[in-house]
């Protein structure tokens, strides 16, 4: 099995090695890829140095799967050569997301829609995981009509620029900016840039993401998206409309089972999810879980997940297994 990591001396890139690691993927080859400025460096994989190649010298290798996070530019440039010499591109960026040729994976919701022909697969935005992944039971079982989230995003779904300003800023030190804005001690509803419609790009991955994921394009879904500072993960506060009607208990038992989400809900003893709490873990944790009295069969919701693991990393490892388990790659 050889297997190209594209980005990997990025965040979401080193994260991805120690998840590989951690998970024990089966690997015979690892190909190292990044930037012009970044080849010849070594990086350690399971206590062995690796050196950083390039895109060329990687495409010309053949591997197996490459997994991409290094941009969109690069994975709309690249992809399609990997693709050509018989690779799976699984692209973390939002380069493919909404190509209706290509599928759009969350493995616990549609990894079943994958073959052979997929060679090019896309990895959803952070933010969309984290929340399709605990309300794909409840739509399944109720239906969903409307979906109205706010995010509380960490600044590492920005990037490595965002965290130095943020320690910059938190030591008095002028610095360079990742944002418009101090984010210390700060919060800014402003996650990527502005479109026409004065939604953030943000804010519409979440709408035509989840649309596309349950498809379901007449799911009424709106957001904001707000970044503050905070290192560990993104918290959404989610309101959802069904169908029809719903018993708490029943959603909360629909959660426990779900693959990949734990429930953390008992507020009375303070035991609710947090960013700090679900740093470094792979799950979806789902709490505050109530009924809205304001609307008729109206749920509220609170989900946390570190967006650079299920976020990110761990959903494009995830698919990367689904295709070695279900013998879609034959090395």
């Amino acid at each position: 099995m050889k297997l190209a990591i594209v980005g990997a001396t990025g965040m979401v890139g080193n994260v991805m090695l120690q998840i590989l690691e951690e998970r024990k993927f089966p690997i015979t080859k690892l190909l190292l890829v990044a930037s012009e400025k970044s080849i010849g460096k070594t990086l350690l994989f399971k206590g062995k140095k690796h050196r950083v190649i390039s895109l060329k010298e990687a495409v010309a290798a053949k591997p197996d799967i490459a997994i991409f996070s290094a941009g969109g530019n690069t994975s709309l440039k690249w992809a399609p050569k990997f693709a050509k010499v018989g690779t799976f591109v699984i692209d973390n960026s939002s380069a493919w997301r909404m190509d209706a040729s290509k599928k759009l994976i969350v493995p616990e919701i549609n990894a079943q829609l994958l073959s052979t022909n997929d060679r090019i697969i896309a990895n959803p935005n952070c933010s969309t995981i984290q929340m399709v992944l605990a309300l794909f039971p409840l739509h399944k079982k109720y239906c969903i009509k409307r979906i109205v989230v706010s995010t509380y995003q960490s600044i590492t779904g920005t990037g490595v620029k965002a965290v130095r300003q943020l320690n910059d800023e938190s030591k008095g030190i002028e610095g360079e900016k990742a944002y418009p804005h101090p984010i210390h001690k700060n919060a800014l509803p402003h996650c990527d840039d502005f479109e026409e419609n004065a939604y953030t790009k943000e804010e519409m991955k979440l709408i035509r993401e989840t649309q596309k994921i349950f498809d379901n394009p007449n799911i009424a879904i709106t957001a904001t998206a707000v970044r503050i500072p905070v290192v560990g993960g993104h918290s959404e506060s989610v309101n959802l409309a069904f169908e029809n009607d719903f018993k708490i208990e029943e959603v909360r038992q629909l959660l426990d089972q779900t693959q990949g989400v734990r429930v953390v809900d008992d507020p009375v003893n303070n035991l609710y999810p947090t960013p700090l709490n679900a740093a470094g873990k792979d799950e979806v944790f789902v709490g505050r879980i109530r009924r809205d009295y304001s609307q008729p069969k109206s749920l509220n919701m609170w989900i946390v997940s570190d967006n650079l693991r299920k976020g990110a990393a761990t959903n494009a490892v995830q698919i990367a297994e689904y295709l070695i388990h279900h013998n879609l790659v034959v090395s």
